[in-house]
């Protein structure tokens, strides 16, 4: 390890910048959020720099560089074009003990100022010693990901409790412990969930000997349409942490193969005429598990409440008293038809959209006919595969063009995807001649034929479209 990881307290001490320039002022803005006492040291300043003067956030000295103008700085950072100048403040700094950096000269500096990523009071830093600063920004770019915003609000919490916490727990191992299980346990997902005055009231509890440090919730997740990079960084997270997962047909195999390895997994998907578990049993399954103190994934596709049924399910779970929380996920309309090259709405044909379910119920599609006819707008079905022949009879009963264009995307967003094109009257037979099966998405209207100038993903060579 050629260099140590410090965090400096910069807050209301001095710091120097030498330089005026775009470099000089990122480096500005960056003592500035550690609150540091600024002045820079250039003939001429950048027209950030020159705004931060005027709303007296800076100092500046328009003179050239003199040693003496670092005597009392914690900090000096040399960000100029000349070499002979940093050159110049990397010596005087360090003839003085003060930490020097230069910007791009590793050699020259006693410090380096890492690729930072910002949770305050949360921080992690990346640096490579300035061998190669553009990896260390990529590496923090993927850290980025795996530690939501909310880690911050976590650790601003557990701020609030550490005096409570110390008085209680005699031993650091005993603290060490209880704040493991408040992290990974409900008290810290209600904090990362924005639940924080409940947090509270169950941490006082907590040490007041009264609560219970850990009891069962359901997380109402939505999976997306099938890519798994389409999942929200909470959903992931909660499919991380889950102690069994109970899950739908339209969750893709990708999806779920993110779900954590050693949850239980219980399947209760449905298809036409045939559910594994009737919908009043799956909510009382949901009930029962949470009861039993578990971590319930429930894991559906698209988006939990777009023709998901999660409203019933989160009536049961408050009817019984069941902690829950719900994540939102992309629905099949929009990252289906986006992978299929078909906007919703263009300023040119559709100014408006409608999303249905074709579900046959009674041997009938029981849809809203006239609201569906009527022009610049588009429709999209939801679970329409089976009922397409009369819905594009019954479209063309009530007024819609014969040669009104029509799309049906099998497994959208993954390497399985398939899209059908055609028009009310040629669809139903192009579908039975390709043999699709469900999942399936239709998306009828005019922005259909934007699909041949916008399709941009390349699913792999089978999954070819036809029409």
């Amino acid at each position: 390890m050629e260099t140590l990881p410090i965090f400096m307290k910069l807050r209301n001490r001095p710091c120097l910048v030498v330089g005026g320039g775009d470099v000089a002022s990122r480096k500005v803005s960056l003592l500035e959020k550690a609150g540091a006492d600024i002045t820079v040291v250039a003939p001429e300043l950048h027209p950030t720099l020159m705004q931060w003067l005027a709303e007296g956030r800076i100092r500046h000295f328009a003179l050239v560089f003199e040693p003496s103008q670092m005597d009392g700085a914690a900090v000096v950072i040399a960000a100029t074009d000349d070499a002979e100048v940093n050159h110049a403040v990397s010596q005087a700094a360090q003839a003085r003990n003060i930490p020097v950096n230069v910007v791009d000269a590793p050699e020259l500096c006693t410090f380096i100022v890492p690729s930072i990523m910002d949770r305050s009071p949360l921080l992690v830093a990346v640096s490579s010693g300035g061998a190669a600063p553009v990896l260390a920004r990529m590496l923090r770019t993927r850290i980025e990901t795996m530690i939501p915003a909310a880690y911050g609000r976590l650790a601003a919490f557990a701020a609030e409790f550490r005096e409570a916490v110390k008085r209680r727990f005699s031993t650091g191992q005993q603290r060490r412990i209880f704040w493991e299980d408040v992290f990974q346990g409900a008290i810290g997902e209600q904090v990362l969930s924005g639940q924080e005055s409940s947090a509270r009231h169950a941490m006082e509890q907590l040490l007041a000997g009264s609560g219970e440090l850990n009891h069962g919730e359901v997380y109402l997740v939505g999976g997306g349409p099938g890519d798994p990079d389409l999942l929200t960084f909470r959903a992931l997270r909660l499919m991380q942490q889950a102690d069994v997962c109970v899950y739908d047909k339209l969750v893709s195999k990708e999806v779920m193969e993110l779900v954590r390895r050693d949850a239980e997994l219980i399947y209760v998907g449905k298809s036409r005429d045939q559910h594994t578990l009737p919908q009043e049993d799956i909510n009382q399954l949901l009930v029962r598990l949470a009861q039993e103190g578990k971590r319930v994934l429930r894991l559906k596709g698209g988006d939990p409440f777009i023709f998901g049924r999660g409203g019933e399910e989160i009536e049961t779970l408050m009817e019984n008293g069941v902690p829950f929380q719900v994540v939102p996920g992309i629905t099949a309309a929009n990252g289906v038809s986006s992978y299929a090259g078909i906007p919703l709405t263009h300023r040119d044909y559709a100014q408006s959209c409608l999303f249905t379910t074709g579900h046959l119920k009674d041997g009938s599609v029981n849809l809203d006919w006239h609201a569906l006819v009527r022009p610049n707008q588009t429709v999209v079905i939801y679970m329409g595969l089976v009922g397409l022949p009369e819905i594009c009879r019954q479209m063309q009963a009530h007024g819609a063009s014969e040669s009104l264009p029509i799309a049906i995307i099998q497994q959208g967003t993954t390497q399985r995807q398939r899209v059908v094109e055609g028009t009310l009257a040629t669809l139903p037979g192009l579908v039975e001649h390709a043999g699709l099966r469900a999942p399936c998405l239709i998306i009828v209207g005019e922005v259909v034929r934007l699909r041949e100038k916008l399709a941009w993903f390349a699913p792999s060579p089978e999954a070819v479209s036809a029409g």
